[in-house]
């Protein structure tokens, strides 16, 4: 088929690449030219396992780019994947995805023919519906299910394995409120669906429900990585090791192994973004959703609680302190909601002298902190550091050994059990 996506951030560029790779001819709409140069040169505009060899075999071929959305005339189906951030409040702003709409709106009011647009970026139940449609339709004059039809497909990658994540998902979800929707997102998926390893479990739902899926599935997630978090830091009181009993509990099937690792906290652009959307979306409805603000609450505890270890073996005012790992996790570049930002920033409270490092996320976080030092590897970092704190974790850290004798003081608090513990530093885990 011919597919338009509109956006290409984390979700808009893996999806296009993906369904290149699947057999359709896909087009992204974008207003920034140096993303739209890099995709039709070939080159992935994000740090993402497995997207530069994609948009290197398809980009300006199978896959282009460009900033026109009269490209969408050409196209079958429409995916909205731009981005829906938070307010003050913790509500989405959905000014940016409004005014693509409208843009959409205007250039299918000259196209020939069925349309169908889907919402794949994240917004509260009634948002596609309410606010969406209409735009489109003001945009161009149209009538929604007349002129065009317009579905909810929620997206469910992780960064670091948001490729892996779309070609073999848990599930897929296709909200729609007519056949002709549903037949046109089917179509659209079908390679997909006839080529994941042991088949792909479709749900077929209303639009509202497929919204509220995606803000449950995310909020459940970010529950349960707060719930671990808070019986690790109730273990780290008793001396008990949280891992332990993570391993144990994770055999019940009930529970699950996956996110039990506690530590840090979540970040990222999902987690804490979602649960404040929907919290903020049920208070205006009336409701106080009690755990999920729980969830919140611990999870932008954690940071301080590293700090706090830290500060139980070492004054760092004046002194040199290692941040090793600024991405929010592994495998990728994005900063945002990263828990090394609120470290950094107790750290430079304290009086430290930050030196941080990762292998991939420097320059975006220097964004963020212009005027602290950044190292070239860990090893560089940790070089007459007072201390060091592991926040993010990469594979390398693990490797770290010899590179702790390098410390004027080897006082480390590790938020992702990663260093191994040895004699000869003194060593913190955030709950074990």
């Amino acid at each position: 088929m011919n597919v338009s996506i509109v956006g290409s951030g984390y979700v808009g560029t893996t999806v296009a690449a993906c369904f290149a790779d699947l057999g359709h001819e896909v087009v992204n709409v974008d207003i920034d030219e140096d993303v739209v140069d890099a995709i039709n040169g070939g080159e992935a505009p994000i740090h993402e396992a497995g997207l530069s060899e994609r948009i290197a075999a398809h980009g300006g071929d199978r896959l282009r780019a460009t900033t026109d959305y009269g490209a969408v005339r050409e196209t079958d189906v429409t995916f909205l994947a731009l981005p829906t951030p938070s307010n003050a409040d913790g509500s989405i702003d959905l000014s940016i995805m409004q005014a693509g709409a409208e843009s959409l709106g205007t250039a299918l009011a000259d196209k020939d023919g069925d349309h169908l647009v889907v919402v794949k970026s994240t917004v509260v139940p009634g948002s596609t519906e309410e606010e969406i449609g209409p735009r489109i339709e003001a945009g161009g004059d149209l009538t929604a299910g007349e002129d065009f039809d317009i579905a909810m497909n929620p997206e469910f990658l992780r960064e670091g394995t948001a490729v892996e994540d779309f070609l073999n998902p848990d599930k897929v979800v296709f909200g729609a409120n007519n056949e002709r929707a549903y037949a046109t997102i089917q179509t659209v998926y079908e390679p997909l669906i006839e080529a994941a390893d042991g088949g792909v479990p479709v749900v077929e739902t209303g639009v509202r429900e497929a919204e509220m899926i995606k803000y449950a599935n995310n909020a459940f997630l970010a529950a349960k990585v707060s719930l671990i978090n808070d019986i690790g830091n109730v273990c780290k009181e008793f001396g008990v090791d949280a891992y332990e009993v993570a391993e144990a509990i994770g055999l019940d099937d009930r529970i699950g192994e996956q996110f039990l690792r506690s530590g840090v906290g979540f970040g990222g652009s999902c987690f804490p973004k979602d649960v404040s959307a929907i919290v903020a979306a049920a208070h205006d409805a009336g409701y106080t959703p009690q755990m999920l603000e729980a969830a919140l609450t611990v999870n932008d505890l954690q940071p301080e609680r590293l700090l706090d270890l830290l500060d139980g073996h070492a004054d760092v005012a004046g002194e040199r302190v290692a941040v090793l790992g600024l991405s929010f996790k592994p495998g990728t570049d994005d900063v945002r909601n990263s828990r090394a930002i609120p470290v950094i920033e107790g750290l430079r409270e304290r009086g430290a002298e930050v030196v941080a490092y990762d292998p991939v996320a420097t320059e975006e976080m220097r964004e963020h902190f212009p005027d602290i030092a950044y190292a070239d590897s860990g090893a560089d970092a940790l070089k007459g550091a007072h201390g060091a704190v592991v926040v993010t974790d990469w594979d390398e850290f693990a490797a770290l050994d010899s590179e702790f004798d390098a410390m004027d003081e080897p006082v480390v608090v590790d938020g992702r059990r990663v260093v191994e513990r040895r004699d000869d530093i003194t060593y913190e885990g955030l709950t074990w």
